[in-house]
């Protein structure tokens, strides 16, 4: 098997093999069943010093390879996605609790992402400019050094690759911290794709650790770059350490993203898109739909037959290939879950279906009359809840999406795009779908979100790529040197 158990139990990867973490090592956990499916190595503070060493160590000599080796390297990557799309599959599915349909998304979407990154070798790194003087003036864009990449739970593949992947392109090394909740997914999975395509030794290592590796890793001198994905509170906490620090950070937070249901859509088109995007994945994607706003003439019609489908959900053991949804990834984040829901009908909601869980199964709920008040509209859920609000008008509606602090992905549902597209330059947010649900994800497409939901469009699309992991830099040649003075 790829992800061959004997190879990476209770290790880390540094240098570019496999060893014991000083921070000992932890039970892999399952969240359908409670059962242990193997060891991670964890790592700590020593680790990550001991990494960053030999991550610049290694750097330096990966920049100056060939930019078609690197290249080479990263098409090779993307083939090895494909060629153990099973097990990596399975891993995702047991571990993270991805049901198939999601975990096979994982997989292609990293491959894309690959083969995206393959193509940033080759590309133009800068410019001539115009210059008062006699002289060649060109600003160029080289690798920044070390990268380090700080990946959530929920979708770890796409969301540790995607930042790996392009800063690997580009000439730098890697320090990646997956959620040691997922650690085998979102770490060693990767470690294991670009070892098996050839990367040297040293230019990526996976620590999985706690918030202490994390924090030395944020503040490390030799790593000058930060790519965060995770919660807004944790965001600013590493945004702000970073700055203290002098250092960049490419942060992607949460979401209370809107889907916005015009009084002339396709009422069961629209009800579609509403179930997709509030339940795909358990709810736990920084993109989904966390607040359903409908106009008033299918208000009625619509919480009804988004109820309806819900019902039809079932939640269950993805691993048996026939539940619509997995499960929550711990108890923690299933009883905050639940308190929003329980506070929400407490404040004045109406529950419409749902509010109810097994173990760590909740089932998909839909909640009614929901005002910018009700504790599952104003903050995000990261469950599967569908909070539904009435607007009568364009300016409610535009009010109502922009009663949040989050500004990541929009949905509108209309017959008239025009009027859509106008209705979304109204409303502050990083991704705009017409006609289609707010979860959507392409390898070649900018991500990012304004406002909590991060600093903007730093994932996703050579531009974005190369201005978040290179610096620029003012280069003049003159034939003969000036005079000056004195």
């Amino acid at each position: 098997m790829f992800l061959d158990a004997a190879q990476w139990q209770d290790k880390i990867f540094i240098g570019g093999s496999w060893q014991a973490g000083s921070g000992g090592s932890a039970d892999v956990i399952e969240p359908a069943t409670g059962v242990s499916l193997g060891r991670i190595g964890r790592a700590g503070v020593d680790d990550l010093a001991r990494a960053a060493e030999n991550a610049a160590e290694a750097q330096r000599e990966w920049a100056a390879t060939p930019h078609p080796v690197r290249a080479a390297v990263l098409r090779r990557a993307g083939q090895l996605w494909a060629e153990h799309a099973d097990d990596i599959a399975w891993w995702n599915i047991r571990e993270v609790g991805a049901v198939p349909g999601m975990a096979g998304f994982a997989v292609h979407t990293a491959e894309q992402e690959c083969y995206e990154a393959a193509t940033l070798p080759g590309r133009s790194y800068g410019e001539v400019i115009p210059s008062e003087q006699p002289r060649l003036s060109l600003a160029t864009r080289g690798p920044v050094g070390v990268v380090g990449v700080i990946s959530p739970f929920n979708v770890p593949i796409i969301l540790g690759i995607r930042s790996v992947a392009p800063a690997l392109a580009l000439g730098n090394a890697v320090i990646l911290k997956p959620d040691p909740r997922t650690a085998v997914t979102g770490g060693v999975t990767i470690a294991r794709i670009f070892e098996e395509a050839g990367l040297p030794p040293g230019v990526l290592q996976m620590l999985p650790g706690g918030a202490d590796v994390g924090e030395a890793l944020v503040t490390h001198p030799l790593v000058r770059v930060i790519s965060f994905t995770g919660s807004t509170p944790v965001g600013r906490h590493i945004g702000e350490l970073a700055g203290r620090h002098l250092k960049r950070a490419h942060l992607e937070l949460g979401g209370n993203s809107a889907l916005i249901v015009l009084d002339d859509a396709d009422l069961d088109a629209a009800v579609n898109l509403a179930a997709w995007g509030a339940f795909f994945h358990q709810g736990q994607i920084c993109m989904t739909t966390g607040r359903h706003l409908v106009h008033e003439r299918l208000y009625d019609d619509f919480v009804e037959r988004l109820a309806a489908k819900a019902r039809q959900l079932t939640a269950g053991d993805p691993a048996g290939g026939q539940a619509a949804l997995g499960p929550i990834i711990d108890a923690g984040q299933l009883d905050k879950i639940h308190k929003l829901v329980v506070d929400s009908v407490d404040q004045g909601a109406r529950l419409a279906t749902g509010g109810t869980y097994e173990n760590l199964f909740y089932s998909a709920t839909v909640l009614a009359d929901v005002t910018p008040d009700t504790p599952a509209f104003a903050r995000e859920i990261f469950g599967p809840v569908a909070p539904v609000a009435r607007f009568s008008s364009l300016d409610e509606a535009v009010k109502l999406a922009t009663a949040t602090e989050y500004g990541l992905s929009l949905g509108i549902v209309t017959r008239d795009v025009m009027k859509g597209l106008e209705l979304a330059q109204r409303i502050p947010t990083g991704i705009v779908h017409i006609n289609d649900q707010t979860v959507n994800d392409e390898a070649n497409a900018p991500f990012g979100g304004v406002g909590a939901s991060g600093t903007g469009s730093r994932f996703g699309g050579a531009m974005a790529n190369i201005e978040a992991f290179t610096e620029t830099r003012w280069i003049t040649m003159r034939g003969q040197a000036p005079t000056y003075p004195f």
